[in-house]
């Protein structure tokens, strides 16, 4: 067997449905779905070794070549911008990134748009294309504490049921961008482990949910 293609699993119930799909797609390994505390496992007959990081960090493992590839969420890539390359759509771990605030909330253009978040790129460029004035108030959890203590007028998050909001009397006012899991490549590793990861990448996409019409997969000859 040739080297291993080393892959970073982001820990959590996403990680598990991503290395289901790894399974399925004809890359296995039982002693991922042992209960212990191990991090990293391999099986050379498939030709893989998993490791499991936290979610934020897949693509700097990526990135520096720790794995050759790794799944990272989409606001993860457009927030750090991330030296890597984005392969597939894996269309699972689908939620939105939103613009949230009190029900009662009206927007006073005549002022500058306090808004509370852990994404400040997304939020500057999202508002900069709007040519919308704002103050980035950056907060690392409890987001939806900001408009209710007036630290902020609105917050951008990442949305799944809405539940959370709802029960703090807050409600999405605008869809920033729809979010999902994606397959990512270390560019050395992609060059000198090509065929292995355009492989596993197709026999990945024949196992994904099928995308939306009209959705971008981002991987027609991987378009890089």
């Amino acid at each position: 067997m040739n080297q291993l293609i080393n892959v970073a699993l982001p820990k959590g119930r996403l990680g598990d449905q991503v290395y289901k799909l790894f399974a399925t797609a004809g890359f296995p390994c039982p002693a991922v779905e042992e209960d212990n505390r191990k991090l990293i496992f391999e099986n050379q007959q498939a030709g893989v070794r998993y490791f499991w990081v936290k979610p934020s960090d897949v693509a700097i493992y990526v990135e520096r070549g720790a794995a050759d590839i790794g799944v990272a969420g989409k606001d993860i890539l457009l927030e750090y911008t991330p030296d890597v390359y984005e392969l597939l759509d894996l269309n699972i771990g689908k939620c939105r990134m939103a613009v949230a605030a009190q029900k009662d909330f009206r927007d006073n253009t005549d002022r500058t748009l306090r808004v509370a978040t852990k994404f400040k790129n997304i939020v500057r460029e999202y508002y900069g294309n709007r040519g919308r004035a704002i103050d980035i108030i950056k907060l690392n959890g409890s987001i939806e504490l900001a408009p209710i203590l007036n630290l902020s007028d609105v917050i951008v998050d990442i949305v799944e049921t809405g539940t959370t909001l709802k029960e703090n009397n807050l409600e999405a006012i605008e869809t920033v961008i729809p979010l999902s899991a994606r397959l990512i490549a270390n560019k050395a590793s992609f060059q000198f482990k090509s065929s292995r990861i355009e492989r596993l990448c197709s026999q990945m996409k024949a196992q994904c949910p099928p995308l939306e019409k009209g959705a971008c997969t981002y991987d027609s000859d991987f378009n890089i």
